[in-house]
């Protein structure tokens, strides 16, 4: 299979398993405990139909919208996701290049491979940063002052990961970050030699957000269960993240957010935006896709605080839908993870091209000329 012959994101993801190491494929396509949560995100969208208008004079039609005082030109945010250059050594760098080159919002985790710096001085489009809260205070702090350095235009305060979800795959696999060559996984890397080629001889692993402040270093070997039970603030409470909304002074959007009372907390302490988010089926096995639970939070706080649905989307028309229901934008990690372990920027280029195809597409049939149309008078729940 080669990067002509993916259509879709699900075509990606066959890409990506072709050439990545089972145990980095399943770091990236599994979720915790049954995986139930992770099917439902995308499921979900098939529980709403589209109803089109036709004869609207759809000749000309504007797919932008504004996200967090920034223009976008899709209604599409590329989620923060962790250890990128490990599943293609362009990492951060190629999903950042290819988000400017079509005008979107992208994001980098805590757990970026790229630092803050370099990603801030790469791009003119508009950066969240997602941060974990570390018990070390003294990380957190200088991780704000690095994005208030760097003018980064949001900080998304990742609020679901108190403990970290189990997932099964990965402790099968026994990946860790970096990825560790042992007897059991020797043959899996073995088998994808252009992978362990590019891993081994290309630019050494780092997580240059953190390696400042981790005593052991950045590149000591440690499962991401591990990483989130040792290393985060179980403490975190509300009156934690007003302080740090406070500290950082810029956009502020709190990442994990699935009730309609935490929503409304959120307005509360003056945040400017929520990601309605499970952490893609990662954490919490058995909870709401966020979909699901769009209108119920739109109802109670929109027009109050910017909504973005997190999660699940894997077509142009998902976005779609979470614009009719009353998000401001859909956002999602997987919807580009699997183009960039296919085919690095080139991947991530062709996946948001046929996202964008599908979104012009969409409103044309649709029958609306700009995303502000779209409400859930063209929506019916089945």
């Amino acid at each position: 299979m080669r990067l002509t012959d993916c259509h879709n994101i699900d075509d990606f993801r066959v890409l990506a398993k072709q050439r990545l190491p089972w145990p980095v494929f399943d770091y990236i396509d599994g979720a915790a405990d049954d995986e139930a949560t992770k099917a439902r995100n995308t499921a979900a969208y098939g529980s709403a139909d589209l109803v089109p208008n036709v004869l609207a004079g759809v000749e000309k039609i504007d797919t932008s919208c504004t996200i967090l005082g920034r223009k976008s030109a899709l209604p599409l945010i590329l989620s923060p996701t962790a250890l990128q250059r490990v599943f293609h050594w362009q990492g951060e760098r190629a999903v950042a290049r290819a988000a400017e080159k079509f005008g979107l919002w992208c994001g980098i985790s805590s757990l970026a491979t790229v630092s803050i710096e370099e990603v801030g001085a790469m791009i003119s489009t508009p950066k969240m940063f997602q941060l974990y809260v570390h018990k070390d205070k003294g990380l957190n702090r200088s991780m704000i002052e690095r994005c208030q350095a760097a003018k980064f235009d949001a900080i998304a305060l990742t609020v679901d990961t108190i403990v970290a979800g189990k997932r099964e795959r990965c402790a099968r696999s026994g990946f860790t970050s970096p990825p560790r060559f042992t007897v059991s996984s020797a043959l899996s890397y073995a088998l994808k030699p252009r992978w362990a080629l590019d891993y081994v001889f290309r630019e050494k692993f780092a997580l240059p957000n953190l390696d400042t402040h981790v005593s052991q270093g950045t590149g000591e070997a440690v499962s991401i269960a591990g990483y989130f039970n040792t290393m985060l603030d179980q403490s975190m409470t509300w009156q934690t993240a007003d302080q740090i909304r406070q500290e950082w002074g810029g956009k502020f959007v709190l990442k994990g957010v699935m009730s309609v009372a935490d929503a409304r907390r959120a307005v509360e302490i003056g945040c400017d935006g929520i990601m309605i988010s499970n952490h893609g089926g990662r954490q919490l096995d058995g909870s709401r896709a966020p979909f699901d639970q769009l209108a119920e939070i739109v109802d109670a706080v929109g027009g109050m605080i910017e909504i973005i649905c997190d999660g699940g989307v894997r077509r142009g028309t998902h976005a779609l839908k979470s614009l009719a229901v009353g998000a401001t934008a859909a956002s999602g990690g997987r919807l580009y993870l699997y183009a960039l372990a296919a085919a690095g920027q080139a991947g991530v280029e062709r996946a948001i091209g046929l996202l964008k195809d599908e979104i012009e597409r969409g409103m044309k049939l649709m029958g609306v000329t700009s995303v502000d149309q779209l409400n859930r008078e063209m929506l019916r729940w089945r």
